[in-house]
């Protein structure tokens, strides 16, 4: 994390947390989702035009991936000074790129090391890393496939709705926090 972004924490600690503002699609895109698109539906199941603008400013891409984390309920962040912005994932919160050496690293730019890999009933490839767990972006599915056949990693069938629970990480914050708790 930033040490100025350490910094504004300690100085402003009661920032509301912002939710459904930003989203990270499948192919490791960051989308700004402003009130108008958001209206149009959520991240996950809503039509294309609810996910947002692509962020195309490199300094600002670059911030958010120095700064991207996770809370101990599995909500993945992006630490902004003294607000944390919740993200929404299309996926997983990391998309995997490999190059020809099956060298693995993450949308952010972090390498990676692979522990398993998965396989969901529609043909997605997933990677559980050192990191955490991610999609495999679909361009590098036939590198994958490469290491796969050369007995690098072994693959093991998943199904896709259960691999949240499964690794520990929330979809939507923002439908996560509006849910009501129970306080039995």
């Amino acid at each position: 994390m930033d040490d100025i972004v350490r910094q504004a924490m300690a100085k402003w600690p009661h920032v509301p947390d912002c939710y459904g503002w930003l989203g990270l699609d499948a192919r490791g895109q960051w989308l700004m989702r402003d009130d108008r698109v958001q209206a149009w539906g959520s991240f996950q199941e809503g039509p294309s035009a609810a996910k947002g603008a692509v962020l195309q400013h490199e300094k600002l891409i670059a911030f958010i991936e120095r700064n991207y984390a996770c809370n101990e309920k599995g909500w993945w962040f992006f630490q902004n000074g003294p607000q944390r912005v919740f993200i929404e994932l299309a996926v997983t919160p990391f998309i995997w790129r490999m190059n020809d050496a099956f060298e693995v690293n993450a949308h952010t730019g972090a390498s990676a090391h692979p522990q398993a890999c998965w396989l969901d009933e529609t043909g997605r490839a997933y990677l559980q890393t050192d990191l955490g767990f991610g999609l495999v972006h679909t361009m590098d599915v036939p590198r994958l496939a490469s290491a796969l056949e050369q007995g690098i990693w072994a693959c093991q069938a998943c199904q896709s709705r259960e691999l949240p629970e499964l690794f520990g990480y929330e979809r939507s914050p923002q439908r996560a926090q509006a849910q009501p708790t129970d306080k039995a």
